[in-house]
């Protein structure tokens, strides 16, 4: 199973910009990366009118749409983290945002200019990014501006070097 690694933080912290800017210069570095999102709300992927639309209206439980250049699968049911990280194909690390609960390899991101407490505890994680430099205990800290430490270390984490 390939490696994967969950990014926790409050709405709005920038976890996002942030795993953009990671998946970017992991890919700078040849490494294959995979992405997960979990949605806390409602998302639409599909949409009303379309074949595949109507499919799940008739009563589908699962529904792929490809192309010659993407696929996307729908569960209409739900799904759990490890469920979805065992269809993952073709990636030497998965990046995953959200699922607190379920992910055992936890990466906090931090705004302490927020003003609010950390979603996890420090020592829940095995890494933290932070806009200040607070003290981790023996939990690594990344900058929130620079993806390419945090690329080192999941680099090393995977077992390719750079």
């Amino acid at each position: 199973m390939v490696s994967y690694y969950s990014f926790i933080a409050y709405s709005g912290t920038g976890k996002t910009t942030y795993i953009e800017k990671l998946i970017a210069e992991l890919k700078s570095r040849g490494i294959k990366v995979a992405a997960i999102k979990h949605d806390a709300h409602e998302f639409e992927i599909d949409k009303k009118g379309k074949d595949s639309w109507r499919f799940a209206q008739a009563g589908a439980d699962t529904v792929t749409v490809a192309s010659q250049t993407k696929c996307a699968v729908m569960y209409y049911y739900p799904v759990s983290l490890q469920e979805i990280l065992n269809q993952v194909k073709g990636a030497d690390l998965i990046l995953v945002e959200g699922w607190h609960e379920e992910a055992p390899n936890k990466i906090l991101v931090h705004r302490i200019s927020s003003g609010l407490e950390p979603k996890l505890a420090y020592n829940d994680c095995i890494a933290v990014v932070c806009d200040e430099m607070p003290d981790t205990g023996k939990v690594p800290l990344f900058p929130i501006d620079d993806p390419a430490p945090m690329a080192d270390f999941l680099a090393q984490k995977i077992g390719i070097s750079n």
